[in-house]
């Protein structure tokens, strides 16, 4: 939308081929429904949350940054707000606004719609575009196209790699795809009795082959498979690059996370209070103090998890006892055994080379007039409206660059 936008403000004839029944439909679902539409950090707060390829997005995010997205929304009516960590919303927290001004902008523009209309190849001779055959057999002359189909994550919205499997067919790589801002599944079965536990102000920390990939402080979530939540779909970003990486280079990719749910406090303080609590607790049993340690859910679990016997007197609890308890507290393992999948990942890692793109207009070079936007492309970002804002910017660039080739 935003790449027909460009190109209809600098006077193209534009056409966009929407195969779902409406445009706007992963938009609509995204931010649970609100649109977390961008982020309004800094530049560099901005380059230092993308995961894949920030180099080859300097030129997009100078030609159409967070701030040129915010007034082109305002502009056409939607008015918009900042959050926590300066992530940025509609103001009437429905994402159907955010389309609704694409759409008023997209008319504005001039730019003509055909909905229910799926693209089946890209026609292209002397390795020049020259239009578009739809899947009902029509011919659709052009001097350029831009393929902005997605990934292949939430495949229900037309997600599906049709623009992945175009550009393969027009001799382009594409990376291996992965699913990434995505729930985590774990191995041990205790988790899943912690559904529905969310914890704030934990910090996860991600190792594979046991190394640290990723660490950070934020909340979570406990789900009947694994975990969810901001800090795991983080995580999951670095997860899914690192998982190809290492097995590229022959590694055996094996990942856990480490929760520490005390991080404000160092070990020796966490220490000294599970000893207040200990001595507090004094001829209590164990598992009748936890509570005072841990979520009402979690505490249940203590033991289990620790081997630790819960009707022990607390008067009682050995040094190497609570040493099981200190490295519970600042340390609870949960071996990952995979992703949720496609189905549900906010975002697809990976795509067609940045090698054989040029980062100043997001033309192919290997083909005359086609571009690529979006996540069609190898780069993403962590969550909080960067993915979105790598989306924008890149169909931005591309919309514009086929009218200064000129």
């Amino acid at each position: 939308m935003l790449a027909a936008i460009a190109a209809g403000e600098n006077g193209e004839e534009v056409l966009l081929l929407e195969k779902n029944e409406k445009t706007g439909k992963k938009i609509f679902i995204t931010g649970k429904g609100r649109c977390n539409v961008t982020n309004a950090c800094d530049r560099d707060d901005f380059f230092a949350h993308i995961i894949s390829n920030p180099k080859f997005f300097y030129s997009a995010y100078s030609s159409f940054d967070n701030q040129d997205l915010m007034r082109l929304i305002e502009e056409n009516h939607t008015p918009l707000k900042v959050e926590r960590g300066n992530r940025v919303f509609p103001a009437s927290d429905h994402s159907y606004d955010i389309i609704d001004a694409l759409k008023k902008a997209m008319k504005d523009a001039g730019v003509k719609v055909l909905l229910n209309t799926e693209a089946e190849k890209i026609l292209c001779e002397e390795n020049k575009v020259t239009g578009v055959r739809t899947k009902a057999g029509d011919v659709i002359t052009a001097d350029r196209v831009i393929l902005a189909t997605g990934g292949l994550s939430y495949p229900s919205t037309g997600s599906t790699g049709d623009g992945h499997r175009f550009a393969k067919e027009l001799g382009h790589s594409v990376t291996d795809l992965m699913p990434a801002l995505v729930p985590l599944e774990t191995k041990e079965e205790w988790a899943t009795k912690l559904q529905g536990l969310s914890l704030k102000n934990v910090k996860l920390t991600l190792y594979i082959d046991n190394k640290k990939t990723y660490s950070e402080q934020g909340e979570m979530l406990f789900t009947h498979f694994g975990i969810s939540g901001p800090l795991v779909l983080s995580a999951s970003s670095v997860y899914s690059k690192e998982i190809t990486n290492r097995k590229q280079k022959n590694g055996s990719g094996e990942a856990y996370v480490l929760i520490d749910l005390k991080p404000a406090l160092s070990e020796e303080e966490t220490d000294r209070r599970l000893l207040k609590e200990l001595e507090a607790g004094n001829r209590k049993e164990l598992k009748n103090i936890l509570k005072e340690l841990y979520p009402l859910k979690l505490a249940g679990l203590v033991c289990e998890i620790t081997g630790l016997d819960p009707y022990k007197k607390c008067n009682e609890v050995t040094r190497e006892e609570r040493k099981k308890l200190l490295d519970f507290t600042k340390g609870l393992k949960l071996t990952i055994t995979g992703t949720r999948g496609f189905q549900e990942a906010v975002i697809t890692h990976g795509g067609v080379s940045c090698r054989e793109v040029n980062p100043k207009t997001m033309e192919s070079k290997l083909v005359s007039g086609l571009y690529f936007a979006g996540e069609m492309l190898d780069v993403d970002a962590f969550t909080g409206g960067f993915n979105l804002q790598i989306a924008f910017s890149t169909g931005f660039l591309a919309g514009i660059s086929g009218h200064k080739n000129e």
